[in-house]
């Protein structure tokens, strides 16, 4: 017998740890199974956290995103034709390109092969399938539907993919033509302006103030621009170190959400998160209180989050998910009344997928109407700054051509 820690949620909701004596991992999580816990982690307690990081950090490049969707789709086929795991298992190791994925794949073979359930097959694979991912195939196999559990994770892990991609693909563009003004102001600023600097001194020329705080600007980057990037580095480390930290982070993201176009991207794309989260973990048999708190941990905006966890303990209270998450005042009054509804009708999960691809749309607009605006914005920002220093480098000419004459 060894000493295991776990972690788990309970069907009320509520996170457990604690540590176990049992004489494996499996046998701790079909004891919080037993219990009616959904288990969320269970290692020996001896294992350091240094030892999970390192196979997380070594195994984490074994399945792209899009091969978990890949993987997850093709099995889900296959064992809704009537193929056993196993077999499921052992033809999906012919379609991988790579050595480390074909490995990854015939551990969690070997691991199905030898009794253990797959959920445990794929917690073994660190950092590879995601926490929500092992709990929904652990769910669905307790009530013995792992197909249609891997379809719905499959539709949500794709669902996921195209709105993340659509938030990246949106920024690529505004962030390459930031960045050719920025490099082009710098080149202007340490290459170009300080050679005309000697130039005006030697000709004893008045130089206007525009002039000379141009100059000024282009000898300061010119001669201390590794003071920038070690001043840019150490600040992009404090505001790290700072995010790190609960009670700066949960101010920080509060601060977030209160920037008119910022904050009001990132609740949209929160909200998305969370209705598909909470949406597809009841869909697939989870309980309401423990779909909350499992959903509250794939947020990434702590203050939303702190707003699930205040809702999750009205529910607990009886009280309605709809109202309960109005609340904070946080969430869009659509994606609340469309809740309420879904509540009434006595079909929330349905729902809640449909508030997800409701701002799934509606992420993709503003995103789409911000681009349209902010092109024409940044444009016009490069061609006020470049005609500055044009006009700091022309007048001082004009003024010595003027006392020429």
């Amino acid at each position: 017998m060894a000493l295991f820690r776990y972690k788990a949620v309970t069907p009320a909701g509520e996170t457990l740890e604690g540590q176990m004596e049992a004489a494996s991992t499996e046998e701790v999580i079909a004891k919080l199974q037993d219990a009616g816990n959904i288990p969320l982690d269970a290692r020996a307690a001896d294992a350091g956290e240094s030892s999970s990081l390192l196979a997380a950090l070594t195994r984490r490049s074994a399945f792209s995103g899009a091969q978990v969707v890949q993987f997850t789709q093709q099995l889900a086929t296959l064992l809704g034709a009537g193929q056993p795991l196993d077999r499921a298992l052992q033809i999906l190791l012919d379609l991988p390109e790579t050595d480390k994925a074909k490995r990854m794949l015939e551990r969690i073979r070997d691991t199905v092969r030898g009794g253990a359930p797959l959920s445990d097959a794929l917690e073994a694979e660190h950092g590879v399938f995601s926490r929500l991912y092992v709990n929904m195939v652990r769910a669905g196999e307790a009530g013995g539907s792992l197909d249609d559990t891997l379809k719905r994770l499959a539709d949500y892990l794709e669902r996921t993919r195209e709105l993340k991609g659509n938030v990246i693909n949106a920024m690529i563009y505004p962030a390459f033509l930031i960045g050719m003004v920025f490099m082009s102001l710098l080149i202007l600023l340490i290459y170009v302006v300080p050679q005309f600097v000697p130039m005006f001194k030697d000709m004893g020329v008045e130089m206007p103030l525009i002039t000379k705080i141009v100059f000024g600007l282009g000898t300061v980057l010119q001669n201390f621009w590794w003071l920038g990037l070690i001043a840019a580095f150490a600040g992009a480390a404090w505001l790290r170190r700072q995010y790190a930290q609960p009670d700066t982070r949960l101010a920080m993201d509060t601060r977030l959400l209160g920037i008119r176009v910022a904050g009001n991207v990132i609740l949209k794309l929160e909200t998305a998160r969370l209705s598909r989260t909470l949406g597809t973990l009841l869909k697939n048999g989870v309980p309401l209180l423990a779909a909350l708190t499992i959903s509250r941990n794939v947020m990434g905006n702590a203050a939303l989050s702190e707003a699930v966890a205040g809702a999750t303990e009205e529910v607990k209270r009886g009280t309605g998910l709809g109202y309960a998450l109005s609340q904070s005042k946080r969430f869009p009054k659509l994606a609340l009344q469309m809740v309420a509804v879904g509540e009434e009708s006595g079909e929330l999960d349905t729902m809640l997928l449909k508030v997800a691809d409701t701002f799934d749309v509606e992420v993709k607009n503003t995103l789409d109407r911000l681009l349209a605006a902010l092109v024409p914005v940044v444009t016009i920002v490069m061609t006020v700054l470049v005609a500055m220093i044009m006009m700091a480098i022309i007048l001082p000419i004009m003024n010595l051509a003027g006392s020429v004459q």
